[in-house]
């Protein structure tokens, strides 16, 4: 039997985040996940979906013609065969990132991956879901973001950035302020004045379509 996930829907569009912000991609958003963020925008990611041979999914992907992959959720890694599905665009020479809460183990994600996680802030209410025994895997491939609603929520970044030494780690840490709570221009001034070795970025897909789905 084919290996299968279920997935939620497949579209091609701008990337709105990460380093890759503005290049055309194809987004394999899969079903379900064990996290409930206060401010989450995917939620009608969590249930339904379709299951899905992963061989139909690659020939889906291959139809838009573009070179990079975005797999995404919901929580990807909470479906174990998202692993096989990852393996095999890698093998057909997609430039592929994976986007995963920080709270499913990372290690086994195939390693031309590029892995962006999230460590989940104070006002997520999910912090302690947290799997901090991920950032000893994180390398220079891999982008690492916190979402930032409060001011707590950045004094406490700023902590994890220096414990950790995050921006030694990872090809970038990426601050993001959530769409409609944080200040955008707040949040810019605070790692200006405070000289953070950070990336701030915001939503280029909602500055454009706003809440719509896909384009």
């Amino acid at each position: 039997m084919s290996s299968q996930v279920r997935i939620t829907e497949i579209f091609h569009s701008l990337q709105g985040e990460t380093t890759r912000v503005g290049l055309p991609t194809v987004f394999v958003r899969l079903t379900g996940c064990p996290l409930r963020c206060v401010y989450c925008d995917t939620a009608y990611a969590f249930d339904g979906g379709e299951r899905t041979d992963i061989s139909a999914i690659i020939e889906q992907v291959q139809k838009y013609g573009t070179p990079y992959v975005t797999v995404t959720g919901g929580e990807p890694l909470a479906q174990p065969e998202c692993l096989t599905l990852l393996k095999k665009l890698a093998d057909q020479g997609f430039d592929v990132s994976l986007e995963t809460s920080g709270a499913m183990p990372i290690n086994g994600v195939d390693e031309r991956i590029s892995r962006i996680m999230d460590l989940k802030t104070p006002s997520s209410g999910e912090c302690h879901r947290n799997l901090y025994e991920n950032i000893a895997y994180l390398n220079k491939s891999d982008e690492l973001k916190f979402v930032i609603e409060t001011e707590d929520d950045y004094q406490w970044c700023k902590s994890k950035l220096i414990e950790h030494q995050l921006a030694d780690r990872v090809l970038a840490v990426l601050f993001s302020p959530v769409h409609g709570k944080m200040d955008e221009t707040e949040l810019a001034n605070k790692i200006v004045a405070d000289k953070l070795p950070v990336r701030f970025q915001t939503q280029l897909h909602k500055a454009l379509w706003g809440d719509e789905k896909a384009r």
